[in-house]
């Protein structure tokens, strides 16, 4: 079964410096039909403006990543780490006993636009830990990249969990293929274009669920960039 979780369905919060959509509950926006797919909790599509971020504040029992679509995203945290990630680039902090960071647009014209997700852990209380890596955009070219996985197979970024995160530009007509092995799920994340999804088709800012699928057939109909979670099942 695959069911949509259309763009303008999602929560959204405006604060001048920020345009942020949310596809489950998150800060002041609470719907008890959409709090979590599984171990993904949250999903937000966001663009700051220039000079704008969200200031140091703590997390804990939780990885999070952020997937840089356009523009820059500078980052601080308490361990340590400061770095700037730009479009394409993917970075990850696993909250674990805890750890408070910084994210901040470094320029003071150009917005940056970003997807930040959090998926619980595997088990809470673990090591907190950062790790980031950039990929190019030819790497993602009709075919889908792995990004993140539990144990950073392929170049990929780990993940304290059995989940698996594929990043993909997909070319007008190209299709491509993904089977979900047995008890797992999936979420697809369309960020720019237009796919068709089992029949469905889904825009930018279109999400969608997928439950007891085997095989997932993505095919775009403009040039489109998604991503693709592939997940354990509740």
């Amino acid at each position: 079964m695959i069911t949509l979780r259309k763009s303008h369905e999602r929560g959204r919060s405006e604060f001048g410096w920020l345009d942020s959509r949310h596809t489950f509950s998150f800060g002041g926006y609470q719907d008890p039909n959409h709090v979590e797919f599984g171990v993904l909790r949250v999903l937000n599509d966001d663009r700051v403006a220039g000079g704008g971020g969200f200031p140091t504040h703590p997390h804990r029992d939780m990885e999070i990543f952020s997937y840089v679509v356009s523009g820059a995203l500078q980052h601080r945290d308490s361990l340590g780490h400061g770095s700037i990630v730009r479009a394409g680039g993917v970075q990850r902090i696993s909250a674990g006993r805890g750890v408070s960071h910084s994210e901040f647009n470094p320029s003071p014209d150009d917005p940056v636009h970003f997807l930040q997700i959090w998926i619980q852990p595997s088990a809470r209380g673990l090591d907190p830990g950062y790790a980031e890596k950039q990929f190019s955009r030819e790497e993602k070219i009709n075919r889908l990249l792995l990004i993140l996985s539990p144990d950073g197979r392929s170049g990929s970024v780990s993940l304290q969990q059995d989940a698996f995160v594929y990043a993909s530009i997909l070319e007008p007509g190209h299709v491509l293929r993904h089977e979900l092995a047995g008890e797992r799920q999936a979420w697809v994340q369309v960020i720019r274009g237009s796919l068709s999804l089992g029949g469905q088709k889904l825009e930018a800012g279109d999400g969608a669920a997928i439950v007891g699928e085997k095989v997932l057939n993505c095919e775009a109909a403009t040039q489109s960039e998604f991503l693709l979670l592939d997940l354990p099942e509740d």
